[in-house]
């Protein structure tokens, strides 16, 4: 493990991304070019775009692409590297497919220290190569702030491709992972985070979604997404959206990382959680007994973060005894009067 990130590329705070309002505003003017290979694109706001690589009388092929980068969250720049690939991964996982080549993402000061570069881009080509991935190339420029990730393309069948716009009436909404990484990487900044608070934030974010991502293939899935920089209910948004439908989440049914109820009542929120609160709240119907520092662990964003999948009932019983990591958090319900609606 490699020492502490010095002193102009240490952690800073959280990994979050450009406000999505602004983001679905620049998005609006952007043409829109119909080509029938392209199964999944960036106008349904899917984790990744895939493209139907299949030969007349061929064998069924896709390739699906995404990519991600970020300025560190944790001082150390081996394992900084290692949870950018962990979180560029994710996409793919989400969609079903599996990831084969990567390209790396550097920026980096010209007169950073170079034994940093090297851990960050070694912890990230141990964790893609964790994936079975491989690193082709990539592309490098020089700034001051750091920051580091991948392209990622993997394969996919074009029949078992898993969207975030299929989720059905009756449906029950899985989680995978617990939340809190944007609030633990503020209270990190902050320098109110507890050790082992870190460190258990750490573990999760190096956790590649992979074997869940494997292990939800033979279900009949209607939606997926990976929760990443929009936060929970960032996320929730798009899949509703997409689907037509309302999703009832439990408050109490979300499990979060040790200490980030303490850092959110503390007011660890970062630029990204304030972002993602105010262009998801409309789309909110939150009873007002949920305490505060709940409501805004629902709006943090995440890095690294687990899968939302929306299956059915039973199929989902199947799912939850096989994978005890995942967790029921709500359900799916024909659209009343708001996308969201978050119950205690």
């Amino acid at each position: 493990m490699a020492t502490r990130l010095t002193a102009n590329v240490k952690a800073g705070g959280c990994a979050s991304k450009l406000s999505p309002k602004i983001l679905n505003q620049a998005l609006k003017t952007v043409p829109r070019v119909t080509n029938e290979r392209v199964l999944v694109g960036y106008d349904t706001a899917d984790d990744a775009g895939v493209y139907d690589l299949t030969e007349a009388g061929g064998k069924p092929l896709a390739m699906v692409q995404t990519v991600d980068f970020f300025t560190p969250i944790v001082d150390d720049p081996y394992t900084f590297g290692g949870i950018a690939a962990a979180n560029a991964l994710s996409d793919i996982y989400a969609m079903g497919g599996r990831p084969v080549t990567a390209l790396s993402l550097v920026v980096f000061p010209a007169k950073g220290d170079i034994q940093d570069l090297e851990a960050i881009l070694k912890g990230g080509a141990d964790k893609i190569h964790e994936a079975g991935c491989v690193i082709l190339g990539g592309h490098s420029i020089s700034e001051d702030q750091v920051k580091f990730g991948y392209a990622v393309t993997g394969l996919i069948d074009p029949r078992r491709i898993l969207t975030n716009a299929g989720a059905r009436p009756g449906d029950v909404l899985v989680f995978t992972k617990r939340i809190g990484t944007g609030v633990i990487s503020t209270a990190l900044k902050k320098g109110i985070a507890a050790r082992a608070d870190i460190d258990a934030s750490i573990e999760q974010m190096l956790t590649l979604n992979r074997e869940i991502g494997e292990a939800i293939l033979p279900f009949e899935v209607h939606a997926c997404t990976d929760v990443t920089g929009f936060g929970l209910l960032g996320h929730a948004r798009e899949m509703a959206l997409g689907s037509g439908v309302t999703l009832e989440i439990h408050a109490s049914a979300v499990r979060f990382l040790s200490g980030a109820i303490e850092y959110s009542k503390a007011g660890a929120h970062s630029g990204g959680l304030n972002n993602n609160r105010e262009f998801v709240e409309s789309c909110v119907s939150m009873t007002p007994d949920i305490p505060a520092e709940i409501q805004a662990l629902l709006y943090d964003p995440q890095t690294s973060g687990g899968l939302l999948i929306s299956i059915g009932e039973e199929e989902a019983k199947i799912l939850l005894e096989r994978r005890p990591e995942a967790y029921v958090i709500g359900r799916v319900k024909d659209y009343e009067t708001k996308p969201i609606e978050v119950q205690p």
